[in-house]
């Protein structure tokens, strides 16, 4: 499946500002996004993990901790974790909960993350948000950053919400719904969209 490179992110940039005076305006103030890339992997997926409803500063020092303890970070050595480890960390029970679920799911085979990259975007969303603890948000976070697939906009980031509503002047934090319904225009690089208005959202 295609995925984004410095080159096709100017290029989508470019695009999407003929089309769209505000994003225009954004890249005209503040320059092109980064590409803003992870690698693809578990260790990625966890640190997503940690960023659900928490500050990124937050989730970052969580992480580093965890790679302090186990520099190379796979589903084997974090299973041998204890609880009260990931406790110390950082983590949430209930996030703890979640890692475990996906390092189990990935060593007995139900998660093949290698595969992922030759799947289209709904079936990587699909068998990533199959798992308990990988909602629409997590998937979609990991389909944009690690994979670079080029169309996705991720409902639920807070970012993306509040970077919407000031930059188009709107009264209001835009639901679901609106929110999905802005980004039909961006189609088919909404992903690039996003990391304008993150752009936009960070610049600021």
């Amino acid at each position: 499946m295609t995925s984004l490179s410095e080159i096709s992110l100017l290029t989508a940039v470019n695009l999407l500002c003929k089309r769209d005076s505000s994003l225009q305006s954004v890249v005209d103030h503040f320059g092109p996004p980064p590409l803003w890339s992870r690698e693809p992997g578990f260790a990625t997926l966890i640190h997503i993990i940690l960023e659900q409803q928490v500050s990124l500063a937050s989730a970052q020092a969580c992480f580093d901790k965890l790679n302090a303890r186990l520099p190379i970070l796979n589903p084997a050595e974090f299973l041998r974790l204890k609880d009260q480890d990931l406790l110390a960390f950082g983590f949430s029970r209930q996030k703890t909960r979640y890692a475990r679920i996906l390092a189990r799911s990935i060593l007995e085979g139900h998660l093949d993350l290698n595969n992922l990259e030759h799947l289209s975007d709904a079936d990587v969303f699909s068998r990533l948000t199959a798992l308990t603890g990988i909602g629409p948000w997590t998937a979609n976070i990991y389909l944009l950053m690690a994979l670079g697939r080029p169309d996705i906009w991720p409902t639920g980031d807070l970012a993306l919400v509040v970077a919407v509503q000031n930059l188009y002047d709107l009264d209001h934090r835009p639901q679901e719904a609106e929110f999905l319904q802005r980004g039909e225009s961006w189609r088919p690089y909404r992903a690039v969209a996003a990391r304008i208005l993150w752009h936009y959202y960070l610049s600021r």
